[in-house]
This record gives C-alpha cells, structure tokens and sequence, in this order.
C-alpha cells in the first residue's frame, strides 16, 4: 500500500488556494453576475494556470495575487467570448409546443375554426370578405361587384377582420394575402 505523499508544488498550491481562493471566487463572482457554477469553474482554471506555470511562483512580486487576478480575468473574458459566438441554446421544451408544419391536421384545425367564423359574420360583412380575401378582387373590383362604394367595402372589411380577431383570439389579427388561400370556406379552391 502506497502513502500519498505530498509535493512542494502541491502544498504551495494549496497554500495558493486557501490565501487567495475567497478573494478570486468573489472577483469572479462579480465577473459572472452571481452565477457560482461559472465562477467556481473560473477560479479551478486559474488554479490549473498556476500550476501549469510554476515560474508564476518565483516571480519578484511578493504576492502572486496580481497575477492571479489577471489571468482569471482573461479567462473570464475568453469564456464570454466564447459563449457569444455560439448561438443561444434552446431546450426541448420549445420545440415539443411548436406544431409541425408539415401536420395537416393543424392545418384542418385552423380552416374549420376560421370557417365557423366566418359563417357567424353578417352577410354584408362576409360578402367583402369573400369576394377580397377569397376571390382575391381589389377594392375597386369589390365594389363594383357589390355595387357598394370604394370606402364601404374597406370599411366593412375592417371591421369584418376585427370581428374575425375577437372570435379567434388564438390566431393574427390580420390576414395577409399569403393566407388567403386558408381562409376559404368550404368548397372554394384553396381550401
């Protein structure tokens, strides 16, 4: 059975440890806005530096303290750097709550909802839907099909969509012409 014996390089970096660790893990502390797991990791490697570096002991400064403290401070810099370069790691829970866009059932979900919706709209006002959102006719065209003016067809449409907006309060305000090809309701193209 072998003694573990202790060397002058281990005893003086236990010496080193127990004067300047408290000191070193408060700095680094600061360093990492009170994150404990970052600075503990941050005062080991400066330990390590030291002693990978044993001329850092016979230095003509008293106190290794100066030196210490820089090299920690470099560290502490490079592990910054470091985590900026790499994107922002994200866990699993944000991508089990995202739907698939490849699932057509949410898709079907979200036609039938906007169907009921719609269906619940006055005549008036699911008639400008239709004929700008599903028929895809510009105002004018609108008008002129509804024998309405210009203005009333934006009108009615602005408050066919706020409407919309307050019987779907899971879905965007508006609808952009990129989905209007989901809004038709039953029996259109696009639906």
């Amino acid at each position: 059975m072998t003694t573990a014996t202790t060397t002058t390089d281990e005893r003086a970096l236990e010496e080193l440890q127990r004067e300047h660790g408290p000191a070193l893990l408060s700095f680094f502390l600061g360093l990492t806005y009170g994150d404990r797991q970052r600075a503990e990791d941050l005062l080991q490697e400066t330990l390590v530096r030291a002693w990978q570096h044993p001329e850092a002991f016979e230095a003509p400064y008293e106190s290794m303290r100066p030196w210490l403290f820089t090299v920690g401070r470099r560290l502490a810099i490079d592990a910054r750097r470091s985590r900026m370069a790499r994107p922002t790691e994200i866990g699993d829970g944000v991508l089990a709550s995202t739907p698939d866009p490849a699932d057509a059932t949410e898709t079907a979900v979200a036609a039938l909802d906007v169907r009921a919706a719609v269906a619940e709209l006055s005549p008036a006002h699911r008639a400008v839907l239709e004929r700008i959102y599903f028929d895809g006719l510009t105002v004018s065209e609108a008008a002129e099909e509804l024998g309405i003016p210009a203005g009333t067809v934006k009108s009615r449409s602005h408050y066919a969509l706020r409407a919309l907006g307050r019987c779907l309060p899971g879905y965007s305000r508006t609808f952009p012409a990129a989905d209007r090809g989901r809004l038709a309701p039953a029996g259109r193209a696009g639906a």
